[in-house]
């Protein structure tokens, strides 16, 4: 683990009396462990704002698997971006309806692509990106 670094933070009342309480309602020992998430959470953020960055998350889809042909769509575009999805995991909501979760690697752009091909596909009913991290610059 790295060294710590000490720094102080002026703010006003009403951000600190906020914060304390995001501090407590989520449980963080202290406001330095809940600062630290913040930054991370916003460094992750940024890092999706260039598009040849190299990054982790996961698709998350929702869909109606009685939708013709609409599995083997899904999946001939899943093999389509087969460099870039590590892992998907299949869950049955209900009768008729599924929630796919895609992990993937790669380039934003690659990602977003893939996204896009995903949520416009007939039969989904939802699609989004969960941005995450290789956690090289955090």
């Amino acid at each position: 683990m790295e060294e710590l670094k000490r720094f102080g933070v002026s703010i006003e009342d009403n951000l600190l009396e906020n914060f304390d309480k995001y501090v407590k309602e989520k449980k963080y020992r202290n406001r330095s462990e809940a600062l630290r998430d913040l930054i991370r959470k916003e460094l992750v953020e940024v890092s999706w704002d260039d598009e040849n960055e190299e990054v982790a998350g996961a698709i998350i889809m929702v869909y109606d698997h009685h939708g013709k042909e609409l599995m083997e769509n899904l999946t001939s575009i899943q093999h389509d971006y087969h460099d870039i999805i590590i892992s998907s995991q299949h869950v049955h909501l209900d009768h008729n309806n599924c929630l796919e979760i895609i992990a993937v690697k790669g380039r934003i752009k690659k990602v977003y692509d893939l996204e896009a091909r995903l949520k416009v596909a007939k039969g989904v009913k939802h699609a989004s990106v969960a941005k995450s991290t290789l956690a090289k610059h955090i």
